[in-house]
């Protein structure tokens, strides 16, 4: 499934600027402990932002969730600590708990402000994440 959030280009005094597209990727920890949390996001930040040649600057904001088993850390802190963005909007969240889902994950969307086509972006599924829908499976 792909998920590519669009905005109309709009400025604040009505010029085009340039459109914000939804970027998504996910991944499993390893285990419900700080380090393991950390890891898994600072690893699929870091492959997310290679594949698709990011810098913090083009990312408006970033959306994480995990499963309802991961209550050790937050993911966003990764992000800060790790990979220091600190202009970067963040928030974190919780999974809806569906009977039968795959635990241990955590997944990300980032709002990106870029020139990019949708067809362009390139979604990064990790370890245990690899099974969840993903554009290139469909």
């Amino acid at each position: 499934m792909c998920v590519a959030v669009s905005f109309p280009p709009v400025g604040v005094s009505g010029e085009n600027t340039m459109p914000t597209l939804g970027l998504r990727g996910a991944t499993t920890a390893d285990a419900n402990t700080p380090e393991a949390i950390l890891d898994a996001t600072e690893e699929l930040l870091r492959e997310l932002t290679a594949a698709n040649d990011l810098a913090e600057s083009d990312i408006g904001a970033v959306f994480f969730t995990v499963t309802a088993d991961l209550t050790a850390e937050f993911p966003a802190k990764a992000a800060r600590l790790r990979l220091g963005w600190e202009q970067t909007a963040l928030m974190d969240s919780c999974e809806i708990p569906v009977p039968g889902a795959p635990e241990s994950v955590i997944r990300v969307l980032l709002l990106l402000n870029t020139e990019k086509r949708k067809e362009d972006l390139r979604y990064v599924y990790l370890k245990g994440a690899r099974d969840l829908r993903s554009p290139d499976s469909e």
